[in-house]
């Protein structure tokens, strides 16, 4: 008979704050919440409870790549008010699209009480909107 693991649930809200249009690493932050539940085994998502900031895993060590990021998607979903929605301003309904064309959550394996994280890979909170904002990220962790 092969042996079972207990599966235990761990979760956390993150409360970040943003300083506008930018890309926050905050892996550090999530490693804590692994770190705290103990869980040795298993996996993590977190998921950001807004729907104009995103999450994507990338690049950690040159800072050039999140520039040619930003530059990137700024060309390709520009500010103004050429849309229907722009009650909240030239920069909300943009902030919309890109993150519908990035990712509300993402997970990450657990492995040995650690993120298993490519040596190069960071957990980034991506603000789409001018003005900086205070963002809830849930951290979920499931495992043993």
């Amino acid at each position: 008979m092969p042996a079972t693991a207990i599966t235990h649930h761990y979760q956390k809200v993150l409360d970040l704050s943003t300083r506008g249009k930018s890309l926050q690493r905050f892996t550090q932050q999530v490693q804590g919440v692994v770190s705290e539940s103990g869980i040795q085994y298993g996996l993590c998502t977190v998921f950001i409870r807004h729907t104009s900031a995103s999450l994507i895993i990338q690049e950690n060590a040159d800072p050039d790549v999140l520039v040619d990021l930003e530059n990137f998607l700024a060309k390709l979903v520009p500010d103004g008010y050429h849309y229907v929605h722009s009650a909240e301003g030239p920069d909300d309904m943009p902030a919309h699209i890109r993150s519908v064309l990035t990712s509300t959550s993402e997970t990450i394996p657990i492995v040995n009480g650690r993120l298993a994280l490519g040596t190069w890979q960071g957990i980034y909170l991506w603000e789409h909107r001018d003005r900086g904002h205070h963002r809830e990220v849930v951290v979920h962790l499931m495992g043993s």
